[in-house]
């Protein structure tokens, strides 16, 4: 069996990228475009990320191919302006997933987070993601609670 090798990207921290183009990232990684639905609203207005982020971030992180630039990895991290970072939306492209890149969006974020001065990330996960964020990205299990509002 042959495995393909992953496109070279390049990683950055607080890079640029246009609402429609992380929408598309985000349809295509979850299903929906801001989290809220299905992915058929093609003629939608895009969710204001871009608004969103630098109101609420403390940055994030753009995964983008070399060869054309195109954006196929995203991950957030909101802050409580202290000690404690958030990681929230980590989205590969399907077509690079499986190859790294989340682990490297995740490292970088952590960077971040670590450049900024906090001491603790947290992150929230669905049970079949659990060996993603605690094996390949090293978190590990904490009690947490959620209230569905």
């Amino acid at each position: 069996m042959t495995t393909s090798q992953p496109p070279a990207l390049l990683l950055h921290w607080r890079g640029e990228f246009g609402d429609r183009e992380l929408d598309a990232l985000h349809t295509a990684a979850f299903g929906g475009g801001d989290g809220g639905g299905g992915g058929d609203e093609v003629d939608r207005d895009p969710a204001p990320w871009r608004a969103r982020l630098e109101r609420h971030s403390l940055g994030w992180v753009c995964a983008r191919s070399a060869p054309d630039g195109s954006l196929l990895g995203f991950v957030n991290l909101a802050w409580d302006g202290g000690a404690h970072a958030f990681l929230l939306d980590t989205a590969v492209h399907p077509d690079a997933q499986r190859r790294g890149l989340g682990t490297r969006l995740v490292a970088a974020a952590a960077d971040g987070a670590r450049a900024a001065g906090c001491d603790w990330l947290h992150v929230d996960y669905e049970p079949h993601l659990r060996g993603y964020y605690q094996d390949a990205c090293g978190f590990r299990p904490t009690d947490a609670g959620l209230l569905a509002l």
